[in-house]
């Protein structure tokens, strides 16, 4: 196969595309993970991270994917048996659920239509109704990457504080984290669960627990059989700057660079641009006369725009087309969503020309896989970018 010029556009919804400053952070010698090199390296990080989850408590890191970290959340705080309420948001939140049924939760899942975020009367309501508090955990997922739907946490929170309920609240920012606004303190966040590759800028591999006291106070009184996952012991051996088995090093020295990337921009910054890059995507969508998957406005995603194909196209195939057109690749549909949508990711190390050059890639795409759609989409989020050139 002769070699493609140029680089290859990956605009899925994460893993998001990583910056050379922290490739070359992560492109060092292994160092000794019980030494004192490694003990500062940990001890500033653990520090570090608090305000990316806007949080003053303990932050876990895992060498894991996204859905180790849900399991560490699970098993820390809840038993077999234990009632849960969860929503039908997306593909993530369904495996979230398959989950938490392999480990035993007795769930109350919520149908939604994978185009708006979970519905906090529908939680009060529920919650209202449980006089005898049996439900133990509301778990969320904040921006579901399948949809492209943000559900607003403050919202789930204000509805068990109206019920005064004392369930924990459990969210997943895997995709949000570092690209959306978000405030586990002050939401009232029991358990935040991310991971490293998508607003982190970051490979696969480190998995993130944010708790709270009540979280803490859960695992101590409680939770399942763990060992690899337990926060105990995770955290006396953070404690001293070491982690209770060996670390993923090189993925923290990449963590560090990346923490530094994001204060250097500034958080507020980092969010407005992804706000900002969101806006012009939907624009162009409008303008082709094509459909945006979700449906409501406060909801739309900063990180990520689910297109709807008209009836009779289907979604991978025009993917497949711009692959091989223009050597771009765009998110899938998932579950549900098999066929129906593709996925436009606005995400992580990302600029104006960043964008353009994706959606210019989706326009020739539409028009080489003869999707009925108007032209002008690319011209329509040029002029917003160049009409609003201010983060802010």
């Amino acid at each position: 196969m002769s070699r493609r010029a140029g680089r290859h556009f990956l605009q899925i919804p994460g893993p998001s595309n990583i910056p050379d400053r922290v490739l070359r952070a992560m492109d060092r010698p292994i160092i000794d993970h019980r030494g004192p090199e490694f003990a500062k390296l940990a001890g500033d990080l653990l520090v570090e991270l608090r305000p990316i989850f806007g949080t003053s408590n303990p932050v876990m890191v895992f060498p894991s994917s996204g859905t180790g970290a849900w399991e560490a959340a699970i098993v820390n705080t809840l038993e077999p048996g234990d009632r849960v309420v969860m929503f039908e948001t997306g593909q993530f939140a369904a495996l979230w659920k398959r989950m938490a049924d392999k480990l035993g939760l007795e769930i109350d899942f919520i149908a939604g239509d994978w185009r708006r975020g979970a519905d906090a009367a529908q939680l009060e309501a529920i919650l209202a109704e449980d006089r005898s508090q049996s439900i133990k955990a509301v778990m969320v997922v904040h921006n579901e990457t399948s949809t492209g739907v943000t559900t607003r946490i403050p919202l789930i929170r204000e509805a068990l504080d109206k019920a005064q309920h004392p369930a924990l609240l459990m969210v997943d920012t895997i995709s949000s984290l570092g690209s959306v606004e978000y405030h586990h303190d002050a939401w009232g966040v029991d358990v935040t669960v991310s991971c490293s590759q998508k607003g982190l800028m970051l490979p696969p591999g480190l998995g993130f627990n944010a708790v709270s006291d009540k979280a803490l106070a859960a695992s101590q009184d409680g939770g399942m059989r763990r060992s690899y996952w337990d926060w105990e012991e995770m955290l006396k051996s953070n404690g001293t700057g070491f982690f209770p088995y060996s670390p993923a090093t090189n993925m923290l020295f990449g963590l560090k660079e990346a923490i530094a990337l994001l204060n250097e921009e500034g958080l507020d910054n980092v969010f407005a641009r992804h706000n900002r890059h969101a806006e012009a995507t939907r624009r162009a969508v409008t303008a082709w006369g094509l459909e945006v998957l979700c449906q409501e406005p406060a909801e739309y995603s900063p990180v990520l725009t689910a297109v709807l194909m008209p009836d009779g196209i289907n979604a991978d195939q025009v993917r497949s087309v711009i692959l091989d057109r223009f050597d771009m690749s765009l998110g899938t549909g998932l579950g549900k969503l098999a066929g129906k949508v593709f996925r436009i990711g606005h995400l992580g190390d990302f600029n104006d020309l960043s964008l353009m050059g994706t959606l210019a890639g989706v326009e020739m795409g539409l028009a080489v896989a003869q999707v009925p759609h108007k032209r002008g989409g690319v011209q329509a989020a040029m002029d917003y970018l160049a009409g609003n050139n201010r983060a802010a």
